[in-house]
Protein backbone atom coordinates (compact mmCIF):
# COMPACT_ATOMS: atom_id res chain seq x y z
CA UNK A 1 0.00 0.00 0.00
CA UNK A 2 2.44 2.49 0.71
CA UNK A 3 4.36 1.77 -2.17
CA UNK A 4 1.36 2.36 -4.29
CA UNK A 5 1.00 5.55 -2.66
CA UNK A 6 4.26 6.76 -3.63
CA UNK A 7 3.61 5.68 -7.59
CA UNK A 8 0.86 7.63 -7.35
CA UNK A 9 2.27 10.63 -5.81
CA UNK A 10 5.00 10.88 -8.49
CA UNK A 11 2.50 10.48 -11.32
CA UNK A 12 0.87 13.31 -9.79
CA UNK A 13 3.90 14.61 -9.71
CA UNK A 14 4.77 14.57 -13.21
CA UNK A 15 1.62 15.20 -15.29
CA UNK A 16 1.58 18.74 -14.92
CA UNK A 17 5.64 18.55 -16.26
CA UNK A 18 4.90 16.27 -19.03
CA UNK A 19 1.46 18.71 -19.80
CA UNK A 20 3.76 21.98 -19.66
CA UNK A 21 6.33 19.93 -22.18
CA UNK A 22 3.45 19.43 -24.37
CA UNK A 23 2.55 22.86 -24.37
CA UNK A 24 5.73 23.92 -25.09
CA UNK A 25 6.43 21.57 -28.00
CA UNK A 26 3.05 22.97 -29.67
CA UNK A 27 4.40 26.49 -29.40
CA UNK A 28 7.63 25.95 -30.81
CA UNK A 29 6.35 24.42 -33.46
CA UNK A 30 3.75 27.22 -34.02
CA UNK A 31 6.82 29.47 -34.18
CA UNK A 32 8.76 27.56 -36.23
CA UNK A 33 7.36 25.28 -38.45
CA UNK A 34 7.19 26.34 -41.81
CA UNK A 35 3.87 24.30 -43.54
CA UNK A 36 3.00 25.40 -46.82
CA UNK A 37 4.67 21.89 -48.49
CA UNK A 38 2.09 20.12 -46.20
CA UNK A 39 -0.58 22.35 -47.49
CA UNK A 40 0.57 21.87 -50.94
CA UNK A 41 0.97 18.03 -50.74
CA UNK A 42 -2.52 17.38 -49.37
CA UNK A 43 -3.92 19.91 -51.54
CA UNK A 44 -5.93 21.72 -49.02
CA UNK A 45 -5.79 24.46 -46.34
CA UNK A 46 -7.82 24.66 -43.60
CA UNK A 47 -9.35 28.19 -42.38
CA UNK A 48 -10.90 29.02 -39.14
CA UNK A 49 -14.09 31.37 -38.80
CA UNK A 50 -17.09 32.35 -37.00
CA UNK A 51 -19.41 31.28 -39.43
CA UNK A 52 -22.17 34.08 -38.33
CA UNK A 53 -20.12 37.05 -39.14
CA UNK A 54 -21.73 38.93 -41.78
CA UNK A 55 -20.93 40.02 -44.85
CA UNK A 56 -16.99 38.14 -44.21
CA UNK A 57 -18.48 34.93 -43.79
CA UNK A 58 -21.58 33.53 -43.11
CA UNK A 59 -24.01 30.74 -43.72
CA UNK A 60 -27.42 31.73 -45.78
CA UNK A 61 -30.90 30.15 -44.87
CA UNK A 62 -30.12 27.06 -46.60
CA UNK A 63 -27.29 26.64 -44.84
CA UNK A 64 -24.29 27.65 -47.52
CA UNK A 65 -21.39 29.34 -46.52
CA UNK A 66 -20.90 32.56 -48.12
CA UNK A 67 -19.18 35.97 -47.47
CA UNK A 68 -16.46 38.45 -48.62
CA UNK A 69 -13.47 36.48 -47.17
CA UNK A 70 -15.01 33.27 -48.46
CA UNK A 71 -14.69 34.67 -51.65
CA UNK A 72 -11.31 36.31 -51.61
CA UNK A 73 -9.53 33.42 -49.49
CA UNK A 74 -11.14 30.78 -52.55
CA UNK A 75 -9.89 33.43 -55.39
CA UNK A 76 -5.78 33.35 -53.37
CA UNK A 77 -5.80 29.30 -53.39
CA UNK A 78 -7.38 29.28 -56.64
CA UNK A 79 -4.24 30.46 -57.84
CA UNK A 80 -2.17 27.62 -56.33
CA UNK A 81 -4.88 24.90 -57.19
CA UNK A 82 -5.11 24.27 -53.29
CA UNK A 83 -9.20 24.28 -52.46
CA UNK A 84 -10.47 25.61 -48.94
CA UNK A 85 -11.95 23.61 -45.94
CA UNK A 86 -13.85 26.62 -44.00
CA UNK A 87 -14.37 25.29 -40.60
CA UNK A 88 -15.55 27.17 -38.05
CA UNK A 89 -14.83 27.95 -33.98
CA UNK A 90 -14.96 29.16 -30.99
CA UNK A 91 -14.07 32.39 -31.92
CA UNK A 92 -12.54 33.48 -28.27
CA UNK A 93 -10.39 30.40 -28.47
CA UNK A 94 -9.05 31.31 -32.51
CA UNK A 95 -4.98 31.32 -31.97
CA UNK A 96 -5.44 28.44 -29.52
CA UNK A 97 -6.80 26.74 -32.32
CA UNK A 98 -4.25 28.14 -34.62
CA UNK A 99 -1.51 27.35 -32.48
CA UNK A 100 -2.58 23.88 -32.01
CA UNK A 101 -2.66 23.14 -35.64
CA UNK A 102 -6.74 22.44 -35.72
CA UNK A 103 -6.49 25.20 -38.49
CA UNK A 104 -4.06 26.72 -40.47
CA UNK A 105 -5.64 30.09 -40.84
CA UNK A 106 -7.59 32.94 -38.95
CA UNK A 107 -9.39 34.76 -42.13
CA UNK A 108 -12.70 36.20 -41.29
CA UNK A 109 -12.46 39.44 -40.20
CA UNK A 110 -9.66 39.25 -38.27
CA UNK A 111 -8.17 42.57 -37.05
CA UNK A 112 -4.56 43.13 -36.80
CA UNK A 113 -3.33 44.49 -33.50
CA UNK A 114 -0.02 44.86 -31.93
CA UNK A 115 -1.17 42.17 -28.93
CA UNK A 116 -1.98 39.71 -32.11
CA UNK A 117 1.12 40.44 -33.58
CA UNK A 118 3.15 38.68 -30.78
CA UNK A 119 1.00 35.33 -30.96
CA UNK A 120 0.13 35.59 -35.31
CA UNK A 121 1.60 36.08 -38.50
CA UNK A 122 -0.36 38.43 -40.82
CA UNK A 123 -0.93 39.22 -43.91
CA UNK A 124 -0.78 42.77 -45.45
CA UNK A 125 -4.19 44.19 -44.63
CA UNK A 126 -6.77 44.26 -47.26
CA UNK A 127 -9.90 45.79 -45.53
CA UNK A 128 -10.47 48.35 -43.41
CA UNK A 129 -13.10 48.16 -40.54
CA UNK A 130 -13.68 50.35 -37.23
CA UNK A 131 -15.71 49.77 -33.82
CA UNK A 132 -18.99 51.41 -33.71
CA UNK A 133 -21.92 51.48 -31.20
CA UNK A 134 -25.05 50.03 -32.59
CA UNK A 135 -28.29 50.92 -30.22
CA UNK A 136 -32.22 51.38 -31.10
CA UNK A 137 -33.55 54.37 -32.71
CA UNK A 138 -36.45 53.91 -30.03
CA UNK A 139 -33.83 54.18 -27.13
CA UNK A 140 -32.96 57.77 -28.01
CA UNK A 141 -29.32 57.24 -27.63
CA UNK A 142 -27.31 59.50 -29.17
CA UNK A 143 -23.90 59.64 -28.39
CA UNK A 144 -21.89 57.09 -26.24
CA UNK A 145 -22.61 59.35 -23.21
CA UNK A 146 -26.07 58.42 -23.16
CA UNK A 147 -25.52 54.23 -22.40
CA UNK A 148 -24.45 55.53 -19.12
CA UNK A 149 -26.57 52.98 -16.33
CA UNK A 150 -27.79 51.15 -19.99
CA UNK A 151 -26.93 47.44 -20.75
CA UNK A 152 -24.24 47.05 -23.51
CA UNK A 153 -23.41 44.21 -25.36
CA UNK A 154 -20.27 42.78 -27.10
CA UNK A 155 -18.64 39.09 -28.75
CA UNK A 156 -15.77 37.46 -26.56
CA UNK A 157 -13.17 37.36 -27.72
CA UNK A 158 -13.42 40.48 -30.46
CA UNK A 159 -11.57 43.49 -30.84
CA UNK A 160 -14.76 45.34 -29.72
CA UNK A 161 -14.72 43.42 -26.41
CA UNK A 162 -10.33 44.56 -26.75
CA UNK A 163 -11.32 48.47 -27.27
CA UNK A 164 -13.66 48.32 -24.36
CA UNK A 165 -10.99 47.07 -22.02
CA UNK A 166 -7.96 49.50 -23.31
CA UNK A 167 -10.30 52.93 -23.76
CA UNK A 168 -12.50 52.00 -20.51
CA UNK A 169 -13.34 56.18 -20.48
CA UNK A 170 -14.90 55.65 -23.74
CA UNK A 171 -17.83 53.54 -22.69
CA UNK A 172 -17.08 50.72 -20.35
CA UNK A 173 -16.92 52.79 -17.46
CA UNK A 174 -20.23 54.29 -18.02
CA UNK A 175 -22.21 51.01 -18.76
CA UNK A 176 -24.23 49.01 -16.08
CA UNK A 177 -21.85 47.83 -13.87
CA UNK A 178 -18.91 49.04 -15.78
CA UNK A 179 -19.09 45.78 -17.18
CA UNK A 180 -20.18 44.47 -20.81
CA UNK A 181 -22.76 41.40 -21.26
CA UNK A 182 -20.19 38.50 -23.43
CA UNK A 183 -21.80 37.12 -26.46
CA UNK A 184 -20.63 33.97 -28.33
CA UNK A 185 -21.41 35.64 -31.53
CA UNK A 186 -23.50 39.10 -33.03
CA UNK A 187 -26.17 37.44 -33.81
CA UNK A 188 -27.19 36.52 -30.19
CA UNK A 189 -26.39 40.01 -29.14
CA UNK A 190 -29.30 41.56 -31.73
CA UNK A 191 -31.63 39.03 -30.20
CA UNK A 192 -31.44 40.46 -27.57
CA UNK A 193 -31.00 44.12 -28.52
CA UNK A 194 -34.13 43.52 -30.18
CA UNK A 195 -36.06 42.26 -27.40
CA UNK A 196 -34.71 45.17 -25.28
CA UNK A 197 -32.48 42.69 -22.48
CA UNK A 198 -29.69 45.33 -23.49
CA UNK A 199 -29.59 48.66 -24.95
CA UNK A 200 -26.70 48.63 -27.27
CA UNK A 201 -23.49 46.41 -29.30
CA UNK A 202 -20.71 47.31 -29.59
CA UNK A 203 -19.50 45.90 -32.74
CA UNK A 204 -17.62 45.20 -36.36
CA UNK A 205 -18.80 48.72 -38.88
CA UNK A 206 -18.89 46.12 -41.64
CA UNK A 207 -21.36 43.48 -39.65
CA UNK A 208 -23.51 46.41 -38.71
CA UNK A 209 -23.91 48.18 -41.71
CA UNK A 210 -24.63 44.93 -43.37
CA UNK A 211 -27.08 43.29 -40.56
CA UNK A 212 -29.12 46.88 -40.84
CA UNK A 213 -29.43 47.14 -44.19
CA UNK A 214 -30.98 43.86 -44.69
CA UNK A 215 -33.61 44.37 -42.13
CA UNK A 216 -37.63 45.10 -42.73
CA UNK A 217 -36.84 48.66 -41.22
CA UNK A 218 -33.34 49.62 -41.33
CA UNK A 219 -34.54 52.90 -39.28
CA UNK A 220 -34.90 51.38 -36.42
CA UNK A 221 -31.28 51.43 -35.72
CA UNK A 222 -28.34 53.74 -35.31
CA UNK A 223 -24.69 53.55 -35.54
CA UNK A 224 -21.96 55.96 -33.58
CA UNK A 225 -19.01 56.11 -34.08
CA UNK A 226 -16.17 58.05 -31.59
CA UNK A 227 -13.19 59.71 -32.89
CA UNK A 228 -11.15 58.47 -29.73
CA UNK A 229 -11.66 55.14 -31.48
CA UNK A 230 -9.10 54.23 -34.30
CA UNK A 231 -9.95 52.41 -37.79
CA UNK A 232 -8.62 48.83 -37.63
CA UNK A 233 -7.26 46.83 -40.43
CA UNK A 234 -8.53 43.50 -41.59
CA UNK A 235 -5.71 40.71 -42.51
CA UNK A 236 -5.22 36.92 -42.59
CA UNK A 237 -3.52 35.40 -39.05
CA UNK A 238 -1.30 32.63 -39.12
CA UNK A 239 0.72 30.45 -37.20
CA UNK A 240 4.51 32.46 -36.44
CA UNK A 241 6.34 29.86 -38.70
CA UNK A 242 4.72 30.27 -41.59
CA UNK A 243 7.03 32.78 -43.67
CA UNK A 244 6.22 31.19 -47.06
CA UNK A 245 2.29 30.87 -46.72
CA UNK A 246 2.26 34.27 -45.47
CA UNK A 247 4.44 35.53 -48.81
CA UNK A 248 1.88 33.07 -50.68
CA UNK A 249 -0.94 34.90 -49.56
CA UNK A 250 -0.02 38.72 -50.47
CA UNK A 251 1.34 37.68 -53.45
CA UNK A 252 -1.87 36.19 -54.82
CA UNK A 253 -3.92 39.47 -53.18
CA UNK A 254 -1.51 41.30 -55.23
CA UNK A 255 -2.34 39.66 -58.32
CA UNK A 256 -5.96 39.75 -57.41
CA UNK A 257 -5.37 44.12 -57.16
CA UNK A 258 -3.93 44.18 -60.50
CA UNK A 259 -6.61 42.21 -62.23
CA UNK A 260 -9.47 43.63 -61.13
CA UNK A 261 -10.92 40.48 -58.91
CA UNK A 262 -10.60 42.00 -56.07
CA UNK A 263 -12.53 44.88 -57.03
CA UNK A 264 -15.13 42.80 -57.67
CA UNK A 265 -15.28 41.42 -54.46
CA UNK A 266 -15.49 44.57 -53.07
CA UNK A 267 -18.18 45.73 -55.12
CA UNK A 268 -20.48 42.50 -54.70
CA UNK A 269 -20.03 42.63 -50.93
CA UNK A 270 -19.23 46.28 -50.17
CA UNK A 271 -20.63 48.21 -53.45
CA UNK A 272 -17.55 49.78 -53.10
CA UNK A 273 -15.25 50.22 -56.47
CA UNK A 274 -12.01 49.70 -54.35
CA UNK A 275 -9.39 47.52 -54.35
CA UNK A 276 -7.12 48.91 -51.59
CA UNK A 277 -4.35 46.86 -49.98
CA UNK A 278 -2.50 47.82 -46.62
CA UNK A 279 0.98 46.88 -46.53
CA UNK A 280 2.35 44.90 -43.56
CA UNK A 281 5.86 43.33 -42.74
Amino acid sequence: MKQFKIWFLLVVLLVPTIFLSGCENVTKKANTADTWSQIQKRGTVIIGLDDSFVPMGFRQKNGKLVGYDIDLARAVFKQYGIKVDFQPIDWSMKETELRNGTIDLIWNGYTLTPDREGKVLFSRSYHQNKQVLVTKTKDNINSFADMTGKVLGVQNGSTGNTVLNENPSILKDLIKDQSPVLYDNFSEAFIDLNADRIQGIMMDKVYAEYYIQHQKDSSAYKIYESSQIKSEDFAVGMRLGDKTLKIKIDRALSKLQKNGQLEKINEKWFGENSSWLGNHN
